[in-house]
């Protein structure tokens, strides 16, 4: 297989009808290890949002337990790419997600706001770092695989086209960035969890490389110090290297999933999909997810 051949193929696809076909040739043969760290960072920004942060601080799975967070929200969205919305391990992953925020009194706001990171932060990510830029097909592709997966959470005034999803995205971060102690506390959580996936004395580097990839909105909402000019060109110049490099590999031939990442460590013996994330707490219901057509 030449280098762009799988490119050739997803171009004479269907990016309506085939979208989830398509999201998965992308994030799981051309650009796995990007879309994992890209998704990474759409996750972590909406800490920044104080009504998000302040709920993930109060329920302290992302501060108590950030591994178990962290692998679980990879596993169940990885089983929906992987299976499908129609397949067994899909279908029960998303009502797994459900269940989840069912327990919550969770906006619809921000549910949309969480979804629109999901469909922008990976183009973004990758336009910035990849091998090469998403094509008009993978991104329409995306955007429509991830509007199937916000109707079955029952998510409402969904945008229809990416330019829609990432206007929505920038005005609400504009709108509702900003300091919260909680947030706060979740965020230097997730930054010693990624940290500690490497050796001890190289924590205070990576943290570094981190705050130097984020953007400064999430800087001042953190009230991080911004790092210097120089490390910061370093850094990213150093991961656009790494998708330069990538570019003149050979193409992948088969496929990698979230659940292949080494930094996904609570499982060693495996896993069952219906049984990752939180139970439900009982009697405490409001969140809209809750009202989502039932997946059977």
């Amino acid at each position: 297989m030449k280098r762009y051949e799988r490119l050739a193929r997803i171009r004479r696809m269907d990016p309506e009808k085939e979208a989830s076909e398509i999201y998965r040739l992308t994030s799981a043969y051309e650009f796995p290890w990007d879309f994992t760290r890209a998704l990474e960072l759409a996750l972590y920004r909406t800490y920044a949002v104080p009504s998000i942060g302040r709920l993930l601080a109060r329920t302290a799975e992302l501060t108590d337990r950030t591994q178990k967070r962290y692998d679980d929200t990879a596993l169940l969205l990885d089983a929906i790419v992987e299976h499908g919305f129609d397949g067994e391990e899909g279908r029960t992953a998303i009502r797994r997600i459900n269940q989840m925020h069912g327990s919550y009194d969770i906006s619809n706001d921000d549910m949309r706001y969480v979804l629109c990171t999901f469909v922008v932060m990976p183009k973004r990510w990758i336009e910035a770092y990849g091998w090469r830029r998403l094509s008009r097909h993978e991104i329409v592709a995306s955007t429509v695989h991830y509007r199937i997966l916000g109707r079955h959470m029952g998510i409402k005034d969904i945008p229809e086209t990416y330019e829609e999803f990432e206007a929505c995205l920038d005005a609400y971060e504009e709108a509702h960035f900003g300091w919260d102690e909680g947030a706060r506390r979740v965020s230097d959580a997730t930054l010693d969890l990624m940290a500690s996936w490497y050796p001890r004395p190289l924590a205070p580097l990576l943290r570094a490389s981190t705050l130097a990839l984020l953007d400064e909105p999430l800087l001042q909402a953190f009230r991080y110090e911004p790092p210097s000019a120089a490390t910061r060109a370093l850094v990213r110049r150093a991961v656009r290297a790494r998708g330069r490099l990538v570019r003149l590999m050979p193409p992948r031939r088969s496929p990698h999933f979230a659940r292949q990442n080494w930094e996904i460590k609570g499982y060693p013996d495996g896993y069952r999909v219906a049984e990752l994330g939180t139970c439900p707490v009982p009697g405490v219901r409001g969140c809209p997810v809750s009202r989502a057509p039932r997946v059977e």
